[in-house]
């Protein structure tokens, strides 16, 4: 028998990075709010995405810059313990999920663990209880795609990566994102055989070309093969591991076969119909307010259909900006710079304006590419084609984008982010009195 709806000011559902900071902020606002989570509390990036994933990074970092250094200052041989190094990962990971329901509790958030389901506009159900309220947020996060052909049951995604006991010796990845290229990283220097299959052939098609076939180059020199134009499709278990077949009579046999071909949002099992709410492939459609279709049903972070890249200090921003709307502001979102990076070995990374976009106006924006091979930073480390590319303004003489390609690509995009949304001038640039031989000192030569 269900029990009597409790009501509410605002309902959170979705425990991640965007629905701990929304339900926070409006509890901060003096409003009485509850978070409904089903899965893990504090979500996909701390439990199995960013976080464990930069664990296992971290030590694949350091044998990379090891073997850079092999013959000009060490001579070791280092090798990734991967049982030990799943272990660490674990220690972290396992502490995530009751320690953020337990800090939303002792917040005075209520908290409900269950599927939510809307069965009214204004009336979720949780389990046998129901729930009523003013306003409400969808955080749902998203969950890893998996390709519609034979054989789907036997593709791994990256949560089973970021949770593999063993390394298995031979490793295909499908797919040409992110996720296929820190995968390929991370299973490469842990020691497997690892294939990537990428449907065209252009990967990471959101960062600049030159600096993603260096990429490739570098990557298929530590022993990733890439095979582009190819289409999966089936997979088959055969008696050793899998069978991949593709399309031209491509066949391949692996260990293991990990789906790297996208997320989908986490929206189509909430009941959102009978809320009035409407949604794609893409998440909650959502305005310039976040407001859904219908104007008290609000989405943020990954569950939102918004063009803003899927990351969680975005997911933070837009979770502060709803608490903000619900207790009464009402002017449109607004986003500062948002630097991406891809954590594979090297690291690329971008912020601002892109290639592609510089190029529909070419007359008025130059696209400049600096090689760094012969700057100290690089020389000292041994990188090889470390590259910046960047969008300058003819009009105004600003940077107004960069990327990089380097081990210090997640820290040189950094300070890129502030000297651009600051609109330092070369010339400004050039005065700042950097602490010297760092990665920030180099910002001189590339202006």
């Amino acid at each position: 028998m269900e029990q009597l709806a409790k009501k509410y000011d605002a309902v959170v559902i979705g425990a991640g990075p965007a629905g701990t900071a929304a339900a926070s902020a409006i509890k901060g606002k003096g409003q009485k709010v509850a978070l409904v989570e089903e899965d893990l509390w504090g979500g996909t990036c701390p439990n199995r995405g960013c976080d464990p994933k930069k664990i296992l990074y971290t030590a694949v970092e350091a044998k990379k810059k090891a073997e850079l250094l092999t013959n000009n200052g060490l001579n070791s041989q280092i090798k990734l313990d991967w049982p030990a190094l799943m272990a660490n990962k674990r220690a972290y990971t396992k502490e995530i999920s009751p320690a953020t329901k337990k800090g939303m509790e002792n917040s005075q958030i209520q908290t409900y663990v269950g599927h939510a389901e809307f069965v009214a506009d204004t009336t979720l159900k949780v389990g046998e209880q129901l729930l009523e309220a003013d306003n409400f947020v969808i955080a749902t996060g998203q969950r890893p795609g998996l390709l519609d052909i034979p054989g789907r049951e036997f593709l791994k995604t990256s949560t089973d990566f970021l949770d593999l006991d063993d390394m298995p010796a031979d490793v295909t990845i499908i797919g040409g994102g992110y996720v296929a290229f820190e995968l390929a990283g991370i299973a490469v220097s842990a020691g497997a055989k690892v294939t990537v299959l990428v449907h065209n052939s252009r990967p990471l098609k959101a960062f600049p070309q030159k600096l993603v076939t260096t990429l490739v180059e570098q990557l298929s020199n530590q022993g990733v093969k890439f095979v582009f134009d190819q289409n999966v499709t089936e997979v088959e278990s055969i008696k050793k591991g899998y069978r991949i077949y593709g399309e031209n009579d491509y066949q391949q046999d692996t260990d293991m076969v990990f789906a790297a071909v996208g997320r989908q949002p986490n929206v189509d099992y909430l009941g959102l119909t009978q809320a009035g709410v409407e949604y794609s492939k893409q998440g909650v459609i959502v305005d310039r307010h976040l407001r859904s279709t219908a104007a008290h049903i609000y989405a943020v972070g990954d569950a939102a259909a918004s063009p803003i890249p899927k990351l969680t200090p975005v997911a933070g921003i837009e979770a502060k900006y709803v608490a903000a709307q619900i207790a009464g502001r009402d002017d449109e979102i607004t986003y500062p710079l948002v630097p991406t990076v891809v954590f594979s070995l090297p690291k690329l990374a971008q912020v601002g304006m892109t290639e592609s976009q510089a190029q529909k106006d070419s007359a008025r924006y130059q696209v400049k590419v600096v090689d760094m091979t012969d700057w100290i930073t690089y020389k000292r480390q041994h990188e090889t084609k470390p590259l910046v590319q960047l969008i300058i303004d003819k009009m105004s003489g600003l940077v107004v984008g960069g990327a990089c390609l380097s081990m210090e690509a997640d820290e040189m995009i950094n300070y890129l982010t502030v000297l651009i949304g600051e609109e330092y001038s070369a010339k400004k640039v050039k005065h700042i009195l950097w602490s010297y031989p760092t990665t920030a000192s180099d910002l001189q030569y590339i202006y």
